[in-house]
């Protein structure tokens, strides 16, 4: 979400407002302090447009902006003192990624990238680094996609028995998966096992489409046993779009199996792999199509 040089003076203009309605004319505080780096513009555009007087640092008589809220944690540096902003993300449904005018989103990345391998000892001037930062910001908007909900996949369902066939068994499907912790940022990888049984009445989705369910939802900091859930509960709804879905699937299930960095290459150091499961209907509640299922996993998994 991009906000223009015009939105965000409309935006300046309606807090100077407000403030100089509930602050200044009641003569509690006269001096106005922006956060570093967002903030000080605000704050000297504030100070331009009112009687406020712009401050170097915060003080017992001044109020602090910013241009934006997001986790809420630079905030909290400042609970001592009156807080306002443009925009606070907190209350904004989607939480999009917002970007100012005056930012250089790329350029302001690769800082960080280059910050990081200052931090763990690196020289960021090397030959070898003078590239990475770069590398890195496209890397991270390819395995973090899952961000982007313009990138959801759309999902086409068929009538069951369109093609002349009505099906009610089993249909399954497999395949890897790739992911990121979200405790340490470190991937953990393994193998999906998805099946569900269609209604005679009802939808059928194509396999391709799990797969590409499967990969949205891992393209972001994770855990297993919440994408498990993620990709089932998209996939269910894909199937029975509406409350008054007659119709829907007699049963979901898909387990996962992945190997976790965070526990292999650090901490205690043990390869292991961990397996998560969401059981929806008959794979639930029925044991023989639920042996059938885990039957079929496990003779894969000897195959392999």
């Amino acid at each position: 979400m991009k906000i223009t040089l015009a939105e965000w003076e409309a935006k300046c203009d309606e807090l100077t407002t407000r403030l100089v309605q509930e602050v200044l004319s009641k003569g509690n505080k006269k001096y106005v302090y922006g956060v570093p780096r967002g903030g000080t513009l605000v704050a000297q555009y504030i100070a331009t447009h009112s009687d406020f007087i712009l401050a170097s640092e915060p003080n017992d008589e001044c109020i602090v902006v910013d241009d934006l809220i997001d986790s809420g944690q630079t905030k909290s540096k400042y609970n001592e003192y009156q807080f306002y902003v443009l925009i606070d993300k907190r209350k904004m449904k989607d939480n999009p990624w917002i970007e100012f005018w005056y930012e250089q989103t790329d350029k302001d990345s690769k800082d960080i990238v280059t910050r990081q391998l200052e931090f763990i000892g690196e020289d960021p001037n090397r030959e070898g680094l003078i590239d990475t930062p770069k590398r890195v910001i496209k890397m991270w908007r390819e395995v973090f996609r899952g961000y982007n909900k313009e990138l959801a996949p759309k999902i086409t369902n068929f009538n069951n028995g369109s093609d002349g066939i009505i099906y009610d068994q089993m249909i399954c499907d497999t395949g890897n998966l790739y992911s990121h912790c979200e405790h340490h940022m470190i991937p953990f990888f393994g193998q999906y096992y998805f099946a569900y049984v269609p209604h005679t009445k009802g939808k059928l989705i194509g396999l391709s489409k799990v797969a590409r369910v499967v990969d949205y939802f891992s393209a972001k900091l994770q855990i297993q046993e919440r994408l498990t859930h993620e990709i089932v509960d998209y996939i269910w709804n894909s199937l029975c779009n509406d409350k008054q879905c007659k119709h829907k699937p007699l049963g979901m299930a898909l387990v996962m199996e992945c190997e976790h960095l965070c526990k292999t290459m650090r901490g205690v150091k043990k390869k292991g792999v961990m397996r998560s499961a969401k059981l929806i209907g008959n794979f639930k509640e029925d044991s023989k199509t639920r042996e059938e299922f885990m039957g079929w996993i496990n003779s894969f998994g000897r195959k392999q």
